[in-house]
């Protein structure tokens, strides 16, 4: 079987990020030069992507922000794809040209947590998957490199080298072209807040949830708790429209927390009869909130940290209260799963019309991306997908 159907160089559209000016974003769709794969790579083609405000965030922070430790500008970044094989590196086994694959994150497989946990919490994961490969691309002319390999995969490339275990192979488990765009996201976002409540939680239908910030994790997460049977599921938001997708997702209650009469700590509590949740969700980094959570979150239940706060923020434990309450303090990388088998779940919950993505979703042409960076910014679209 041949391994390569590529030049030894090609030319690939891609957006590319560049140094902030003012604060500003400055993102552009340009034409860049792709080499060949290492032996544990491979040449994917994208066919859609999702954006993540992983993505948002760390194409806008200069470089050197503490908690960014992506390559130097110029890079490309994605880390939500669909796409459809086109060449192999020499010691790539799980795939060939012409695989359908969903992209995941990567991890370095040794580590004990890759091996005996989960690969969300791999001893490399901030260096391999944010730092990636500071030569993945370069410039056409100049030959200058173009950092990648985001999350093993910087999927805002039209064609784009991808690490082997970031690869989900689903040839067999789609239906249609349509179903394929539909699940690019699931590889980060969507896995990160389902896996938190089925996975990492593992509620059941005796447990309480609440999620704090409903954005595409928090709902993933709603969904997820509607799917494992739990008998009350509170989302909790400042935006109207989203409490009310909520529930049409499963929330049994939602909390506005722009129009509260009292304190989050007591409307949680009045929708518990003074007990709390068993388990609470926050999805927005937000310190305040996340006090709150674990201030209202019932004795012995957990408190799961899935919103990424700024990096110097901290929270106010009293030890010896904190302990006689046998509370659990918890944070989730991509919702302790394993993506290769985690993957094809939630597609079959999706085909069972139990874990409804596509009311997430909107999609939008690669070249109106900025404006689809501006409907996910002002919570007009939870996740929009670049269509290639």
């Amino acid at each position: 079987m041949p391994h390569n159907t590529t030049t030894p160089q090609s030319s690939t559209e891609a957006i590319v990020s560049h140094p902030p000016v003012d604060g500003e974003r400055q993102w552009r769709l340009e034409q860049i030069a792709i080499g060949r794969p290492a032996e544990y790579e491979a040449v994917v083609e994208i066919v859609a992507s999702g954006i993540c405000h992983t993505d948002l965030g760390c194409g806008t922070a200069p470089d050197g922000t503490p908690g960014f430790p992506v390559p130097p500008y110029p890079r490309v970044l994605g880390h939500e794809g669909a796409g459809i094989v086109r060449e192999v590196g020499s010691r790539v086994s799980k795939v060939q040209p012409g695989d359908k694959v969903l992209l995941s994150f990567a991890f370095c497989t040794q580590c004990h947590n890759c091996q005996f946990g989960a690969p969300g919490y791999c001893s490399q994961f901030s260096p391999i998957n944010f730092t990636g490969n500071k030569e993945a691309f370069a410039t056409i002319k100049e030959s200058k490199p173009i950092g990648g390999s985001f999350f093993g995969q910087s999927s805002f490339s039209r064609l784009t080298k991808v690490q082997e275990v970031s690869m989900v192979k689903v040839n067999n488990l789609i239906t249609n072209d349509e179903e394929f765009k539909l699940f690019a996201p699931l590889g980060c976002g969507i896995q990160t807040g389902a896996g938190t409540v089925t996975q990492l939680a593992k509620a059941t239908a005796d447990d309480t949830i609440a999620v704090i910030g409903l954005g595409g994790v928090g709902l993933s997460a709603i969904m997820a708790a509607k799917l494992q049977g739990c008998r009350t599921i509170i989302g909790i938001d400042r935006v109207p429209e989203r409490i009310e997708l909520a529930k049409s997702l499963g929330a049994t209650h939602g909390i506005n927390t722009a129009k509260m009469a009292g304190s989050l700590t007591e409307e949680v509590r009045k929708l518990t009869k003074e007990v709390g949740t068993t388990i609470t969700i926050d999805a927005t980094g937000v310190v305040p909130l996340i006090q709150q959570g674990v201030e209202f979150t019932a004795n012995q239940g957990q408190v799961v940290l899935l919103g990424v706060a700024p990096m110097d923020a901290g929270l106010q434990v009293q030890v010896v209260p904190f302990m006689v309450t046998g509370k659990k303090l918890l944070g989730s990388m991509e919702g302790g799963v394993y993506p290769e088998e985690y993957i094809p779940q939630m597609i079959r919950w999706y085909q069972s019309g139990r874990f409804p993505v596509d009311r997430l979703v909107k999609f939008y042409k690669v070249g109106d991306y900025q404006q689809a960076i501006r409907d996910m910014e002002d919570g007009s679209t939870i996740k929009p997908v670049l269509l290639w």
